[in-house]
């Protein structure tokens, strides 16, 4: 008899753990997919989501879709927005999209995801998940199973060819997560996300940032990890200053700095890891200095040098962080 595999999209979180345990216990082999878009948390750690992954019993590839995300997915969906910045329909379509490209890398047979019908007001709707399947491809073949809720769904593939037993999926429905806590404790779960902690594009003010950042510079890939960091400024003639907030965010800074971007440091007084547009002007640069050691304990009424990557600035704090604030994004 042959050995049926499923791809899951798996974020780390509990409907995706379950849904793999569920597969899992009928004997089927599943591969877990940590799709990055890079809109994860800023907490998200690959390492993590892949121990949760072998924990439940499955195995686990992380495919990085950054570029693809941006270029084809973030300012053009089908189906819209969210209440933010968040195409969810477009986005989890396009997931399914990836995963049904790798079945035959993986020889698996079919996808599932932990998506829960109306757990989520725009991309779990009912209409949605059909959207979503139909947007994906996967709607002809019938390969799409979402376990939490497939007895509320249409038969797919898996269950009408006998792959899996349709009796042993659930009904869930709704945002009480009463059932899902009740599996947690029966598999042991002990270690997982909350449902609210996934995307940034839904959180409103990481949203306005990005908002913010396309009216001056065309988003890349390799801009999107600044932009979960930092307390981010606008200076007048345009330039983009980062200003590190606490060690975490120094260290993330210096890691994701990209050749947009430019360190600067105050010399004479410890100071929070900053970064600067690199074609920054004079202007631009002085005040950047200034609101650097506003953020540092330099004494407004002495002078310090800060270090830029082609020049040094000699200036004094200003007496308040409020005079810094009219500049933050």
């Amino acid at each position: 008899m042959k050995n049926f595999k499923a791809l899951a999209l798996f974020s780390g979180g509990l409907d995706s753990m379950i849904a793999v345990k569920l597969i899992k216990e009928q004997g089927v082999d599943v591969t877990a997919l940590f799709i990055d878009t890079g809109f994860g948390s800023t907490k998200e750690n690959i390492e993590l989501v892949k121990k949760r992954a072998l924990e439940c019993g499955a195995d686990f590839e992380a495919v990085n879709i950054r570029e693809n995300f941006i270029q084809e997915i973030l300012f053009s969906p089908k189906y819209g927005y969210g209440k933010n910045f968040n195409p969810c329909i477009d986005c989890h379509a396009n997931m399914i999209r990836v995963a049904k490209a790798l079945l035959p890398k993986y020889g698996a047979d079919f996808i599932i995801t932990g998506e829960v019908i109306a757990q989520r007001p725009m991309s779990q709707r009912k209409d949605a998940l059909m959207q979503v399947k139909k947007l994906s491809g996967t709607d002809e073949e019938n390969i799409l199973l979402r376990p939490l809720s497939a007895k509320l769904l249409e038969p797919t593939k898996p269950e009408i060819e006998g792959w899996v037993d349709r009796e042993k999926l659930l009904d869930i429905s709704g945002r009480n997560r009463e059932t899902q806590l009740k599996l947690a404790k029966k598999y042991g779960f002990e270690d997982y996300d909350t449902p609210a902690g996934g995307c940034l594009l839904t959180d409103q003010k990481f949203s306005q940032r990005l908002r913010e950042f396309i009216k001056f510079d065309k988003l890349e890939a390799s801009d999107v990890d600044l932009l979960k960091i930092g307390r981010h400024l606008r200076l007048p003639n345009g330039a983009k200053l980062i200003v590190g907030r606490n060690h975490e965010e120094n260290q993330k800074i210096k890691e994701f700095i990209n050749e947009k971007m430019s360190l600067v440091r105050a010399e004479g007084v410890p100071s929070p890891t900053s970064c600067i547009d690199k074609n920054a002007s004079k202007e631009d640069r002085e005040l950047a200095a200034k609101i650097i050691l506003t953020f540092t304990k330099a004494k407004p009424d002495e002078t310090y040098r800060v270090i830029f990557e082609d020049e040094t600035i000699e200036a004094s704090p200003f007496k308040s962080r409020e005079e810094a604030h009219k500049y933050f994004v």
